[in-house]
């Protein structure tokens, strides 16, 4: 690909390698938190919410995740139509910033027992920020990938959007494998696992110099928006009166996805807290996780170019919902690395392709005009409602019916919707964007 900066006759610009990776940082900081996160919930709970056994201590750390969702749907009406109006990279600009605020703020607030309870605040309110920028991150990065790619490769460019999850979880799960593995269990209790959120906003100065070197692909300041907003509450109001079936469909699938990505994220603390495994072989499970999402993410944007977005959304998705309980039922009645390590990879494989074919497919259904609101509103109420809740719902389940495979019903149910609703969604494969 060429160099990013150049433009084609069309007023698209072409892109490098580096363009791409500077649009899907945000993405990538944003799965890297999310893993980490996941991965040392249980440290975390104990550091901000000590308890009287690690089950609670654990149910309030999900929670406090859980409540960085709160802010999401905020961003995604707020940045999704700031980007549709303004542009897609003032918009990637700002919500990169502010994911390095939310980062630093968890990384660096001492513990309860140092500050009292400003210490728990203090980390609410930076999950808040987060959940903000976040929510305004997928819908201008998504879009500009999509606007820029060329039409016969839009499934698949599209696709490292989700892509860079897998990268970031591969990333997140060898650091905190690394950790585990050279600190004593009393090191990385206290202090280490912050390491791995310090790591994430060092990164942050990278992406945001790149990105300010990009070419703009819509906006009032882009020729190809014809129809650009004057404000965002015209962006919105535009949006909400014609394309309410878009966004309804692709709630449905969006949310389908994120359960499925909270159970692969969970899954470290469901080996250590309920199948009592050690502590490598549960952060090696989302090794696994990453390595899965990264090839399958591409392998399914690529079979989106091929063969359609449908098909490829509604395969897939049907296969989960035949293998979630079978894959749970193994890991409990049988625990070990090869157990986890299995269901983990079969439940990210089959996620991920068909992830990738909706996430090209539902900006796709929107003109240039409303896409990142669009795709940003719509993601953004998915994985608050689903993704942010899902793994606070299933140790919430755990813990009152006792049951260690509520994970599997819950992605289970999840996973039909997301079966029903690509029928419901026009196949976009072979159109030219809507301008």
């Amino acid at each position: 690909m060429n160099v990013a900066g150049s433009v084609e006759a069309t007023g698209m610009p072409r892109l490098d390698r580096r363009a791409v990776a500077a649009v899907i940082l945000g993405n990538a900081l944003e799965f890297y938190d999310f893993t980490t996160y996941s991965f040392f919930a249980v440290f975390i709970g104990k550091a901000y919410f000590p308890a009287g056994d690690d089950v609670t201590s654990l149910l309030y750390s999900v929670a406090t995740f859980g409540i960085g969702f709160l802010t999401r749907p905020i961003g995604g009406i707020i940045i999704g139509a700031y980007a549709d109006r303004a542009g897609r990279k003032p918009a990637m600009l700002l919500t990169i910033a502010l994911m390095a605020v939310g980062m630093l703020m968890l990384a660096i607030t001492p513990s309860y027992a140092a500050i009292g309870i400003a210490a728990p605040v203090l980390v609410i309110l930076g999950r808040l920020v987060q959940g903000f920028a976040l929510g305004g991150e997928v819908g201008p990065s998504t879009a500009y990938l999509l606007e820029a790619a060329p039409p016969s490769k839009r499934g698949y460019i599209t696709s490292w959007q989700l892509a860079s999850q897998g990268v970031a979880t591969l990333l997140a799960g060898a650091i905190g494998l690394g950790l585990s593995l050279v600190l004593p269990q009393a090191a990385l209790e206290d202090w280490g696992w912050r390491i791995p959120f310090l790591v994430g906003i060092a990164i942050v100065p990278v992406g945001i110099v790149i990105r300010r070197h990009l070419p703009e692909t819509g906006g009032a300041g882009h020729p190809a928006t014809s129809h650009a907003e004057a404000t965002s509450a015209a962006v919105l109001k535009r949006l909400i009166a014609n394309h309410r079936g878009a966004m309804i469909a692709a709630i449905a699938v969006i949310s389908a996805g994120a359960v499925s990505n909270s159970a692969g994220a969970y899954m470290t603390s469901y080996a250590k807290t309920i199948l009592h495994m050690p502590e490598s072989t549960s952060i090696a499970a989302t090794l696994m996780l990453g390595v899965a999402s990264l090839i399958f993410c591409l392998v399914g944007g690529w079979l989106a170019d091929r063969f359609g977005r449908r098909v490829i959304m509604i395969v897939p998705r049907a296969l989960l919902v035949l293998i979630a309980y079978p894959a749970y039922y193994f890991m409990v009645h049988a625990p070990s690395a090869t157990s986890i390590f299995a269901a983990t990879g079969v439940i990210s494989a089959l996620s991920s392709i068909c992830s990738s074919a909706g996430i090209v497919a539902i900006p796709e259904s929107f003109p240039r005009a409303v896409r990142s609101a669009g795709l940003a509103i719509s993601y953004a109420f998915s994985v608050s409602i689903f993704g942010g809740t899902a793994q606070l719902v299933v140790t919430w389940l755990i813990k009152v019916t006792g049951d260690p495979l509520s994970p599997a019903y819950f992605l289970l149910v999840a996973s039909m919707f997301g079966v029903i609703a690509p029928f419901f969604m026009r196949e976009t494969a072979r159109e030219p964007l809507i301008d």
